[in-house]
């Protein structure tokens, strides 16, 4: 019963949020005239001196004690005597887990919303730096069209920019304080549950005690963002594998972010992307583990409820390590553009500006130029050359209108210009939406 019943050893984490909780509970009970003044001082001293245990490692954690509340509170006991057990009036564990979790989760997402700050920072300015740089776009993997590898970088900035306001809108809807709620139906006592919500940095209390001791959603919320910012982060990681793999060689990442084989000296693995890739799993987890644990549970609170912290701790560490991890990649890779240039002469890249051209030239219907533009395809497939290599009369035995200002149209360099419609791929939008990501994200 002891082992399945402690939860301290994962809840030890919350001891400052857990100490913070109860000097703003103290300072409420003593104006409200609930506790003396020198049973404050004295309360207030002793949690100074257990945090300081703690944090230079000194304090002993009890497992028979189950959790963090009740070392911190036994070990106050030691320390200032009976004074102790007064700083419990008015509250309950429930309502004091509730508020060190909201705590402490806050504090994890204002740390993460600084690293994808970061993050994005350094993709922007791997953006301009590459605002001109041909690459191949991609659907299904194939060859679609010519882009440059500074707008496929803002790509992800706008994508990492949504994960930023999604943990944003979950730290404002989790900023509210359960402090005061008592075991589940409020308490008798003449508390001031304004005071200890400013007291602890919260926009307000919570209006109903039962939702405060019993909601988990701020959690599950913040594990859903999770899941999703980690599902991002691993699509980009899987194109960092794919670019520095022999079949492409876009890119190159220093030693620092790969490691060798153990029985292949001429490998680098890119372990760091991989690894970013692989702790997807762990978020998405994490939001399927406390979804499970929650759903079934009435109101008010169960010891279920005691699961609902690992995940949570997990999630934000592995999101800290893999955003850390991916900015020093993004600043550390070494971009190929020759590669990334020669790989947009396979696959018919600027078929589908050809299709445009004749639209544009000889006023067809998109789909007729689609089908002109298809032919031409099989053709250069049957001569084994690129679109551009085809013989103008060659090109004139499938449509006799096309001329020389069409056959231009098949230029990768007048394909990238071409794209200058809003938040498309030419270099020049490419640089003014540089400018603007810095305005709008940094």
């Amino acid at each position: 019963m002891q082992q399945i019943n402690a939860s301290i050893d994962i809840d030890r984490r919350l001891y400052a949020q857990d100490i913070a909780g109860s000097r703003a509970h103290a300072g409420m009970l003593v104006r409200q005239g609930i506790l003396t003044a020198a049973d404050g001082r004295a309360i207030l001293d002793g949690l100074a001196r257990i945090e300081k245990e703690i944090a230079e490692g000194r304090f002993t954690f009890k497992t028979a004690l189950e959790d963090i509340h009740m070392n911190v509170e036994a070990r106050l006991g030691e320390l200032i005597g009976e004074t102790a057990g007064r700083l419990h009036t008015a509250r309950s564990r429930n309502d004091q887990v509730a508020t060190d979790f909201r705590l402490w989760l806050r504090e994890a997402i204002d740390g993460l919303s600084r690293g994808l700050t970061s993050l994005i920072a350094a993709l922007i300015d791997r953006a301009e730096e590459h605002a001109g740089t041909i690459m191949p776009g991609y659907t299904h993997l194939q060859v679609a069209q010519p882009v440059t590898f500074g707008h496929h970088l803002l790509a992800y900035v706008e994508m990492l920019a949504r994960d930023r306001g999604r943990l944003a809108d979950c730290r404002r809807r989790l900023d509210e304080c359960p402090l005061g709620a008592g075991a589940l139906a409020g308490t008798s006592f003449p508390i001031d549950r304004q005071m200890t919500a400013g007291a602890l940095g919260f926009a307000r209390p919570m209006a109903n005690s039962m939702d405060a001791v019993s909601a988990r959603d701020f959690a599950l919320e913040f594990l859903a963002a999770g899941a999703i910012l980690a599902t991002n982060l691993s699509r980009f990681a899987e194109e960092l594998v794919l670019w520095t793999s022999e079949g492409f060689r876009f890119l190159r990442l220093s030693d620092a972010f790969t490691t060798g084989s153990s029985i292949m000296p001429q490998k680098r693995n890119p372990d760091a992307a991989e690894l970013v890739r692989g702790k997807a799993g762990q978020a998405i987890g994490a939001l399927v583990q406390l979804l499970v644990v929650m759903k079934g549970l009435p109101l008010t609170y169960g010891k279920d409820m005691q699961e609902d912290k690992e995940p949570v701790f997990l999630a934000a560490d592995n999101l800290a390590l893999t955003i850390g991890a991916m900015t020093g990649m993004v600043a550390d890779l070494t971009v190929d553009a020759d590669a990334m240039r020669q790989a947009c002469e396979r696959g018919y890249i600027t078929a589908t500006d050809l299709a445009d051209a004749l639209v544009r030239k000889l006023g067809l219907p998109f789909r007729e130029a689609h089908r002109i533009t298809g032919s031409l395809v099989k053709l250069a497939e049957r001569k084994a050359c690129g679109l551009g290599e085809l013989p103008l009369a060659a090109m004139r035995s499938i449509e006799p209108r096309i001329g020389p200002e069409i056959r231009r149209a098949l230029s990768v360099e007048a394909a990238l210009e071409g794209r200058s419609s809003f938040g498309g791929t030419a270099p020049g939008n490419v640089r003014r939406a540089v400018a603007a990501a810095r305005e709008r994200f940094l």
